[in-house]
């Protein structure tokens, strides 16, 4: 495999960092997983970074693992930010057609969105994104792709995505000095919806809740926009917390039980159920109840639940998405969760999944679904090549026009 055909996705998470490489052996094969590696990462708290040294060797550690088994270096790859310091704004542009036959070209779609990049940015806060909704041709609206078309004005609608400037540059100074070029940078759970939703799904409504270790990442679309996006300052880590506190057991132990025995249907638990804790080792000899460990992990789930629900009213969309919710991440995959959120959140519920072929087991884990994104998001968006263009402060939507034909064919059912 020639090494400009491989590709790589970064996601720094709190918890470990997660890198898959793809490739495709030319234009029309499908995607093809060669690589995916994971390192637990230190130096990051709820997405941010703490420490530049200790993130940088967290980095590094991960991609000498997907190195090896993919058995190219990785010079450059797309990396996931957290949205936890993210704006979400709509702006508009506007650019008179510059051929005297009115044919609009690819320049005009330039030279408009560049105009709706130009609103203004909060302090500290640097573009991450801009993503063209619909334009307008001489007042005709709705129109996904103008290029071919005839007129004297051009209109975008657009919705722009800002970041705080100091979490991209520290991230970015992370995975530079880790030696790997940033070919883009992309909101993580934007990442994560490529991988776990369909293009209809988008149209109809649906919201994407990706649960991590200690933050949950809430995205909303609908008719192929995003309308709304949220990082909630609780995630997977909180159910052992409660657990811990709530049987006076340490916060290894707690992990355990959670992972063996955690479950947010108490209902279905009898009261007279038992975990023998010393089954986790000599740590603890006590007995305790299986009902109130999954009442510990239901009423946590209920607040997540509720949180959501806030931000879904903001957007008066509180159970009105015809598409529903899909889960993803570390966190998904506790027991009865989809039977929670039904009953919470009013909306139909599912577990995310992809749909790619591949001999890597772990790439179908929830946990890599922002990982598998980014390599997605580079296929669609980018052409499936590894650039050597480094951010920061680049917005997405580079080759603009080339963009946005590949956006408008992605929103159509």
């Amino acid at each position: 495999m020639a090494r400009h055909e491989q590709f790589a996705g970064i996601d720094i998470g709190s918890t470990a960092i997660r890198i898959v490489v793809g490739q495709k052996r030319s234009s029309e094969d499908a995607l093809e997983i060669v690589a995916a590696s994971e390192h637990p990462s230190e130096g990051i708290s709820k997405g941010v970074i703490t420490s530049i040294e200790d993130a940088t060797s967290s980095i590094s550690s991960a991609l000498e693992k997907a190195e090896r088994m993919s058995g190219s270096p990785i010079e450059s790859a797309i990396v996931a930010l957290s949205g936890a310091q993210t704006m979400i704004h709509s702006s508009k542009g506007v650019a008179a057609i510059a051929k005297a036959s009115g044919e609009i070209s690819e320049d005009d779609v330039m030279r408009a969105t560049e105009s709706a990049e130009a609103v203004a940015a909060p302090p500290n806060y640097k573009l991450l994104h801009l993503i063209p909704k619909s334009f307008a041709v001489d007042g005709q609206t709705g129109i996904k792709d103008p290029i071919g078309m005839t007129g004297t004005r051009l209109e975008v609608e657009a919705q722009v995505i800002h970041a705080l400037s100091s979490h991209v540059e520290n991230m970015s100074k992370c995975v530079l000095r880790a030696g790997v070029d940033i070919q883009e940078t992309v909101l993580g759970v934007l990442a994560c919806a490529e991988a776990v939703t369909t293009s209809r799904q988008k149209e109809l409504g649906v919201a994407v809740v990706n649960i991590g270790a200690q933050t949950t990442s809430l995205a909303v679309f609908e008719e192929g926009d995003l309308l709304h996006s949220a990082v909630l300052p609780v995630g997977a880590g909180h159910f052992t917390n409660d657990i811990a506190i709530g049987l006076r057991i340490s916060i290894d132990l707690a992990e355990k039980v959670k992972l063996g025995y955690g479950t947010a249907l108490p209902a279905g638990i009898s009261k007279h159920e038992e975990i023998d804790l010393s089954e986790f080792g000599p740590e603890s000899t006590d007995r305790v109840s299986h009902r109130h460990v999954a009442e510990i992990i239901e009423a946590r789930l209920e607040e997540i639940f509720s949180m959501i629900n806030k931000e879904l009213g903001k957007i008066h969309r509180m159970g009105l998405l015809p598409a529903g919710v899909v889960f993803s991440g570390g966190g998904s995959k506790l027991q009865g969760i989809l039977e929670v959120a039904k009953k919470d959140l009013k909306l139909p519920a599912t577990l995310g999944s992809t749909a790619l072929l591949t001999a890597i087991d772990k790439v179908n884990d929830p946990q890599f679904s922002t990982a598998v994104g980014l390599i997605l998001w580079n296929t669609k968006y980018l052409g499936g090549h590894a650039s050597k263009r480094r951010f920061p402060g680049f917005s997405s939507v580079t080759n603009v026009a080339d963009k946005v034909r590949k956006w408008a064919k992605s929103l159509m059912p």
